[in-house]
């Protein structure tokens, strides 16, 4: 993959398929259709499969957000590897493990593959997100952001959709669907590596661990979105099969609309933070997640059916696609040499309750599903609080309502 550098500003002679930011939405329809369909099918594989519980899928979430705890590592692997080949290569990763994960249907080989895709997912959206705000200008920034989660919304429609059309009618098993989509992120991964050139950005990165004062409420809302993260990510579709019984297809067909409603407003959700800014539009998020959150516990305290539950379910996956605009936040406040080691720190960051909160809260479902719910809505009641401390106006020397118009000498 050593191919000549290009500099950002002469990527516009290019061709418009073969420049930066064709190949950030190449790369964004690339994850899902590994991820996405792992995630499709994991409940129904680890439930039918490997007979898991609540603690069996806690552990395994653990596991495999412990790579994502470890991304400040991408720093010393930047000292070697430039950020697109190590992107590239992180995405082989996790087509390659998806691919055989069939093959795996013991606890703990399922812990094995699931680290090691979740070393290829984690590193590559570590160093993805530090392109993305590199490769893309700040002025079009929350429009392109809003176009990428379309794409990638797509591609997990595309997934979603071919195993709903497919699963029953070719009675597909686990196997050949795990194979088919690894194996076209493979595909994609050796397109784009031999396709487009190496970009060179403007702003050298600096190659070691950035911890900054000022970027301390930027810090404290990666945690926040790190934990309210896991009580979807782990329980919110568990609950789906376990409590409702949703098989295969239908647990994909809601997946499937929850991607077109994504892939059709993530560009209006770009627009909208274009105009109305971090602030408003994050505090809208996780008030509406409170809601949410407490909803869900609603299910277990009044008995409210699956259609309610797919409903809320959808509203929680929305939600959430609102989150790149703490992104923006970041990219306006920051020191453009911060954005790469700032990545994967945040990434850490993001993490941390990532690695504990799984297998505790998996033994707190065992006991009362509607608690963990209930701390949820806590965490993202919390999280607004934070936001509240967003200036209207975010850029460096005013990361929140109490900084001054002084930037902080690099510390």
């Amino acid at each position: 993959m050593s191919r000549p550098l290009v500099p950002l500003s002469a990527a516009a002679q290019l061709p418009s398929w073969r420049r930066p930011e064709a190949l950030l939405y190449l790369m964004a329809a690339a994850m899902p259709l590994s991820f996405a369909t792992w995630s499709a099918l994991l409940n129904n594989f680890v439930i039918e499969v490997a007979s898991f519980t609540g603690k069996e899928i806690g552990w395994l979430h653990t596991v495999r957000e412990i790579p994502g705890f470890l991304a400040v590592g991408v720093i010393l692997i930047l000292w070697v590897v430039r950020e697109q080949v190590l992107a590239l290569v992180a995405l082989a990763l996790l087509g390659a493990a998806t691919a055989v994960t069939g093959w795996f249907t013991s606890f703990s080989g399922l812990l094995v593959m699931t680290l090691l895709s979740s070393i290829g997912f984690h590193y590559f959206e570590t160093v993805n997100q530090s392109l993305q705000l590199q490769w893309i200008d700040m002025a079009r920034a929350p429009v392109v952001l809003g176009r990428i989660v379309a794409v990638g919304a797509g591609a997990s429609l595309a997934a979603y959709g071919a195993i709903v059309a497919l699963w029953d009618a070719l009675e597909l098993d686990y196997n050949t669907v795990y194979l088919a989509s690894g194996g076209l992120t493979l595909l994609i991964v050796l397109f784009a590596a031999f396709a487009y050139p190496q970009f060179q950005s403007p702003h050298l990165q600096h190659r070691h661990m950035v911890l900054r004062r000022r970027y301390w409420l930027y810090y404290a809302l990666q945690f926040m979105a790190g934990a309210r993260r896991q009580i979807f990510v782990v329980f919110a579709g568990f609950m789906m099969v376990e409590r409702f019984g949703m098989k295969v297809s239908e647990m994909t067909m809601l997946l499937l609309f929850n991607y077109l409603v994504n892939m059709v407003v993530a560009p209006a959700m770009g627009r909208a933070l274009g105009r109305y800014g971090e602030r408003n539009v994050m505090g809208f998020e996780y008030i509406g997640l409170t809601l949410v959150f407490l909803a869900y516990g609603g299910l277990y305290w009044f008995g409210w059916g699956i259609v309610i539950a797919g409903g809320l379910y959808v509203l929680d996956q929305l939600f959430f696609a609102l989150s790149f605009s703490l992104k923006t936040y970041f990219q306006k406040i920051a020191d453009p040499r911060d954005i790469a080691p700032t990545a994967a720190v945040a990434f850490t960051i993001n993490h941390i309750a990532a690695v504990f909160l799984p297998a505790s809260l998996g033994y707190l479902w065992a006991r009362s599903p509607d608690y963990v719910f209930l701390l949820g809505a806590g965490m993202a009641l919390f999280a607004f609080g934070l936001i509240c401390l967003i200036p209207r106006h975010p850029e460096p020397g005013q990361e929140t309502v109490f900084s001054r118009r002084v930037v902080q000498p690099a510390e």
